[in-house]
C-alpha cells in the first residue's frame, strides 16, 4: 500500500538494501579503493558502508541523493580505516603495502611507479590530510565538495590539502 501511494503521488519508493548494493556497490568499492590505495581493506569498507545504509536508507528522502550519501559514508569509513592503519604502521603491525594494482591496466610502467610512490608517500600523511588531498586530486572534486565529503569547513579543507601537498613536495624532493 505504501508503494502504491508513493507511485500515485509521483514519489519514488526508497531502495532496498539489496537494490542499493547492486546499483552502487561497485561505485562505493571504487571510491574506497582510490582513497585507501589497497585492495585488502575495500571489502570491509563496502560492508561497513552498506551496514550504515541499512539504517540510513529509510531516512533518505531523495532517492537521487543515495550515490552522494554513500560516497560521504565511504570516505568517512576510509578515513577511520586509514587512521587505524597508520597507528598499526607506527606500532609495526601493518603489513607491507603493495600498490601495484592502483594504476589502470593501460598505465605505462613509469606511471605505475609514480603512483606507487605517491600512495607510499600518502601512507605517511595523517588520514584527514590524505583524504582531503585524494578527494581533490584523485577524485577531482571541487573544493566545496571536498569540504562536504570530508565533513569540514572550506577553510579546513584548503588547509588539509595544502598541508598534504607540502608534505608530498618535501618527500618527493628528497
Amino acid at each position: 500500500m505504501a508503494l502504491e501511494s508513493a507511485a500515485a503521488s509521483g514519489a519514488q519508493a526508497p531502495l532496498t538494501l539489496d537494490e542499493a548494493f547492486r546499483e552502487h556497490g561497485r561505485f562505493v568499492a571504487g571510491v574506497a579503493y582510490r582513497v585507501l590505495g589497497r585492495d585488502s581493506d575495500v571489502d570491509d569498507v563496502v560492508q561497513d558502508v552498506f551496514l550504515d545504509a541499512m539504517r540510513g536508507l529509510r531516512q533518505l528522502r531523495d532517492a537521487q541523493a543515495i550515490r552522494g550519501w554513500l560516497r560521504v559514508v565511504a570516505i568517512r569509513k576510509c578515513k577511520r580505516r586509514l587512521s587505524v592503519r597508520r597507528l598499526k604502521g607506527v606500532l609495526g603491525f601493518d603489513d607491507a603495502p603493495s600498490y601495484a594494482e592502483v594504476a589502470s591496466p593501460d598505465a605505462s610502467p613509469e606511471q605505475r611507479a609514480l603512483l606507487t610512490r605517491v600512495y607510499a608517500a600518502l601512507d605517511r600523511i595523517p588520514a584527514e590530510e590524505r583524504v582531503a588531498w585524494i578527494v581533490r586530486h584523485i577524485e577531482e572534486e571541487k573544493l566545496e565538495d571536498v569540504a562536504r565529503l570530508c565533513g569540514c569547513s572550506l577553510a579546513t579543507a584548503k588547509r588539509r590539502i595544502a598541508a598534504a601537498e607540502a608534505k608530498l613536495r618535501e618527500m618527493f624532493s628528497q
